[in-house]
């Protein structure tokens, strides 16, 4: 992916709470993997940051002041971005939670937990892993099972069904080769397939397809 310097993990901070956003800009220059590429306040701010840059994780407050992190998205997919972002956040209403993974958040990470678990979580997304607090793996789960996804979906194969499994618990591709005993080549091809039937984009999306119509393959 675009955006990395030297192997390290390039990152975009966008929060309107300057204290807050100075101190990650201090957290994340300590770690000899993560380098930071810009911090701005505003979705304004932050487009020409994504444009110029291309980083591969924003880290996305989700009350901006004025605005919310769903302008961000929409802005973002208009200037071309690729990248995953991670929503960090104090708290958000399970409306808001679940509108955010529609539009292709990576993740949403609770400003209460600890500065080492978000460099954690940073790391994960980055890897192209899904970032999701219980509560609002819960609330995903409890949505799934409401009856509203009776519509008829394409069936997995086995082997569809046993990747949709692994990225469902967390798994990289690496991880996943080393389960089903393949090559990450064959994982990677499997869940463009994925992708293709689900009709989605990112990983935190095909987690999303798979509660609402395939949960009785889990």
């Amino acid at each position: 992916m675009s955006g990395a310097v030297g192997g390290r993990i390039t990152v975009l901070v966008v929060d309107d709470h300057a204290l807050f956003r100075e101190g990650l800009v201090r957290l994340l220059a300590s770690e000899p993997d993560l380098e930071v590429q810009g911090a701005c306040s505003s979705v304004d701010e932050a487009i020409p940051l994504l444009t110029a840059n291309a980083p591969q994780v924003v880290l996305l407050d989700y009350d901006l002041g004025a605005e919310n992190g769903m302008r961000f998205f929409r802005r973002s997919v208009e200037a071309g971005y690729r990248g995953r972002v991670l929503v960090v956040t104090a708290g958000l209403q399970d409306s808001e939670a679940l509108a955010l993974l529609r539009s292709g958040a990576w993740g949403i990470f609770l400003k209460h937990n600890s500065p080492e678990t978000l460099v954690a979580a940073i790391r994960k997304v980055a890897r192209g892993e899904v970032w999701l607090d219980q509560h609002f793996l819960r609330l995903l789960v409890q949505e799934a099972r409401s009856g509203l996804y009776e519509e008829h979906v394409p069936r997995l194969s086995d082997r569809e069904t046993d990747v949709l499994r692994a990225v469902f618990e967390g798994l990289s591709n690496k991880e996943i080769a080393l389960r089903l005993a393949v090559s990450e080549s064959s994982v990677k091809a499997t869940i463009q397939q994925l992708f293709l039937k689900t009709g989605v984009r990112t990983r935190s999306q095909l987690v999303r397809a798979a509660l609402e119509r395939y949960r009785d393959y889990l």
